[in-house]
């Protein structure tokens, strides 16, 4: 069984400047960014139990070749995507949330 994957306005934001930046680098790097982000999401919302908990209840899984992790929760009846960061960032940012 899937769930629903829902994004905070912060996270959709965080997702946009990422894009943006990988589009400004080639376009077909913000191409494939966005690809493994959705191969992402779609491992979340099949099975999100079996990503590590990073932080209280907040789980952590990597899109792949990309330094940036998606932070989501995971609730009864669905998934909601808290942060979409870069590796390097300060843990602080998305915590708070």
């Amino acid at each position: 069984m899937t769930l629903p994957v829902v994004w905070l306005a912060e996270a959709v934001a965080e997702l946009q400047q990422a894009l943006a930046h990988y589009d400004a680098i080639r376009p077909e790097l913000g191409t494939r960014f966005l690809l493994a982000a959705d191969q992402t999401l779609g491992a979340i919302s099949a099975q999100p139990l079996r990503f590590a908990i990073v932080d209280k209840d907040r789980r952590r899984a990597g899109v792949r070749r990309f330094p940036y992790g998606i932070f989501f929760l995971v609730e009864e009846n669905r998934v909601v995507v808290i942060a979409c960061f870069h590796g390097k960032r300060h843990p602080r940012l998305w915590q708070e949330r």
